[in-house]
Order: structure tokens, then sequence, then C-alpha cells
């Protein structure tokens, strides 16, 4: 039976590292009754999240009484702690973020809340301002939402304006990733302790896996063929993580191998690096002055390509409750608030317009004090997103959707073990031939299933 191999195979890629998160504390919220008083609620550790952790008890529990139990983990914990409590259905949280990968495999399997009729019952909320991409991404077979965008993303580069304009390098709207490898060369110690570029190299696969892949993908590569070729050791393949390898030993941040999303957007906001290829979401907080050294400086550019016109990647990270919550009915009142336009207004009055959860919804851009905050990279943001495209994402087609992913439950755990090789190569432990050798294997015994 189709979801029992799948509850098998999510679990199988979580055991190690619940078991971790499990020893250390991490996560030990008990299960909240069901008195609709109290949810508990899982979130990954980004800055958006931290927000609204600051915001909720004045806010959202103020006016409605519910209290919140936030439990935040980092992006590799995350994905193993909500993995693990909703494959088996634990019923630890009523709350959780997930993502556009998780979303289609896990309605099907019937482990999620259907959240269209709640929307459509708030009026407020309008489902209909929310961005296109975003709805598709996290609707379900039935065409309902099954989740509800906290905040969309592309992919793009963000560059120190300053350290450009000092080595009188250019860097084009929409620059190669020749030309990026050229560029991180000129500007490579420019400053004291400052490197070229930050591409992220901790092992995982939303985290290396989804900046590499997007690489894969604009250098010819894929992950499988459209009938279920394993393409992980092919020529293309090989080449685009070559070159990713090679990029960042060369010019990327000191310990390129362990650092993530997190590790990144602190060394580009404390001029560490001169590049970061990334996340759209993080120009908020590279743009806060309070937590950034080069608020103001940051100059923005679209996904570098090779043989593809656009390369930008497609994500939401989402609030969705899963089927075993006693809470429904509150847990749908925060999520509702959470991604509402009352929601980003508050962040924007309280802590600052670049800060707003942003990359969702279409109002979001006309509101006239975000365009000022936003000016240099809202309109590139909603653009990439626009241009992301998870059925065609390459050079070929494709057996599933999904641009810096694979929608299947095996990739979880495949794009987390070749990742781990091929981090050990960018820490000069291994080589990037035995990674994708290994990897190829892995990926052959994945698609046996589906051929």
């Amino acid at each position: 039976m189709r979801t029992r191999r799948t509850v098998h195979v999510l679990l199988t890629a979580t055991a190690a590292g619940s078991l971790l998160v499990a020893c250390s504390g991490a996560g030990g919220t008990s299960a909240s009754g069901g008195d609709g008083k109290s949810i508990n609620v899982l979130m990954v550790g980004n800055p958006q999240m931290e927000d609204i952790q600051k915001l909720t008890k004045s806010t959202f529990t103020k006016d409605t009484g519910i209290k919140v139990n936030f439990t935040i983990l980092p992006e590799n914990e995350l994905r193993d702690k909500v993995t693990q409590d909703v494959a088996t259905q634990a019923g630890q949280y009523d709350v959780a973020t997930i993502g556009a990968y998780e979303v289609p495999i896990w309605q099907k399997n019937g482990w999620l809340h259907e959240l269209s009729s709640y929307a459509d019952q708030d009026t407020a909320f309008d489902t209909a301002d929310l961005l296109k991409p975003m709805v598709t991404a996290l609707s379900g077979s039935d065409g309902k939402l099954y989740a509800l965008p906290f905040y969309g993303e592309s992919s793009f580069l963000m560059y120190n304006k300053d350290v450009m304009k000092a080595k009188g390098v250019t860097v084009p709207e929409h620059p190669t990733w020749q030309q990026i490898a050229d560029i991180a060369a000129k500007v490579d110690h420019a400053e004291p302790g400052m490197r070229g570029i930050c591409l992220r190299g901790l092992a995982g696969w939303g985290e290396l896996g989804a900046t590499l892949t997007t690489v894969v993908n604009t250098f010819g590569g894929t992950w499988f063929t459209k009938d279920w070729q394993a393409q992980v050791n092919s020529p293309a393949f090989k080449k685009a993580t070559d070159f990713y390898v090679d990029l960042v030993r060369k010019h990327g941040e000191a310990g390129a191998a362990q650092s993530g999303f997190t590790e990144c957007l602190n060394a580009m906001s404390q001029k560490k690096v001169a590049m970061w290829y990334d996340a759209t979401s993080a120009a908020g907080s590279l743009e806060d002055p309070s937590a950034s050294k080069i608020a103001g400086h940051v100059g923005y550019a679209y996904a570098p390509t090779a043989e593809t016109r656009s390369s930008g990647w497609l994500w939401s990270w989402a609030w969705a409750m899963p089927k075993t919550t006693k809470n429904a009915d509150a847990a749908s009142k925060f999520m509702l608030w959470a991604s509402s336009k009352k929601y980003e207004n508050l962040v924007g009055e309280k802590l600052g317009w670049s800060r707003v959860p942003a990359g969702k919804r279409a109002s979001t851009y006309a509101i006239p004090a975000y365009q000022k905050a936003a000016g240099s990279f809202g309109d590139i943001t909603l653009k990439s997103i626009e241009q992301a495209d998870p059925a065609d994402p390459g050079t070929q087609p494709r057996p599933t959707v999904g641009v810096q992913y694979v929608a299947i439950p095996e990739f979880q755990d495949l794009g987390t073990k070749v990742t781990q090789e091929i981090s050990a190569a960018i820490a000069g432990k291994a080589s990037v031939d035995k990674a994708l050798d290994d990897g190829q294997q892995q990926a052959e015994d994945v698609a046996k299933n589906y051929r």
C-alpha cells in the first residue's frame, strides 16, 4: 500500500534526526488538550518566525484568549521533527510550518486538514489576494488549500554594492553563473576577512540540496528523467556540482561545509562575504538596520543561469494543521491571523516594513510603506516568484513537479544522503566523483519504485 510505504520512507529518513532532537529536549511541549485555550506550534527558526513569536502574546492572544506555545528549531531539525510527528500521527502539534514539498504528499496520505473552508469563511482573509504560484504549491489534488502561506520566496543574488563599486565591478541584472564566479574571484578579500561569495554547504535536501539543485537545473541536469532514469552522475549533474564545489572552495565563506541559510545570512549582514545566492526572503533581514551592517547598501540580481532563461526556486513556508489536532478551531484562527493582511501591517508598523513576511499576497506590493522599504528588492522578488516553473525548471521534462526538489517521499532521504557527501567534498574530505557515483546508486534504487 502506497501510504504505508510513504510512512516507512519518511520515518527511515527522519529516525536519526528525530532521536537526536528528542534526546536534546527540543520541542518537548506536551500535546495541548482539546479545550481550545492553547495550541502548540512548531516552526522553523527563520527571522520571520522569530518575529511572530515576539508579537503573538500582545496581539493574537490578547484578542482571542488563545495561548500559543511555540517550538522553534533549525531547518534540518524542524524537517525531522515535523515529519516524525505527522507521519506517526503523534499529535504533539496543532500547527506546523511545512512547505511546498510536503503539502501534496501529505495531503494524498490524509495527514492534513484542508484549510479552504476556514479561509473562505473569513472574508477578511481574502484568499483571492494570495499569489497564484503559492496557492498552486499549497493545494492538494482536490484543489483545496492544505497549508496557508506565511511567506513565499524564490531565489536570487544579493551583493554588497559598496564593494562592487570599489572594485569597479558591475553585476548584471540577469547574470550567468560564470559571470558570478568571475566576480567572486575579483572581490574575494576585498576587505579584511571578506570572501567573494556565500553558498550553502550544509548537508540537507532543503539546505545545500536546494541551492545546488537550481544550479544543476540550469546546467542542463536533473535528478531523474521523465521516465525515472537516475541522472545523479550524468555529465550535466557532475559539471554543475564540480562548478558549485569549486566556486565555494575557492571563494566561499569560512566553514562553508557547515553553512546553511542562517549562517550565510549572518555572513552577508556582517560584511563577511561580498555576495550571496539564496532565498529572496532574506532581503528583508538584510535591509533591517537593527540587524544588518549593510542595510541600504545591498544590490539584487536574478538567479544566475547557464542554459536556462531563469533558475530561481519556488517555496513557501506555510502553516499546516495535522489531522490529529484536537484544537482545529483555535489552530485555524491562529493560521488565518498569521497569514493575513492584518498581520503584515502589524509587522510593518511594529518592527519595520522591510521585515514583512511577503511573497504571498498581491496587495502587499501595493502598500506605499512596503514599496518604499522594499524598493530595491520587492519587484525582483515578485517577478522571480512569477517566473519560477516547478513543472519545467530545466532543459528536459521531469517526472514530478519541483524546482529545487523532487516531489516524492524518498527525496527527503535521498537528497540528504547525497548532499552529505557533497558537503564532505566542499570540506575537502571526499571527491565529487565518489559523491555522485554513490548518489547515482541510491537514486537508481529509488527509481525502481516508480518505473
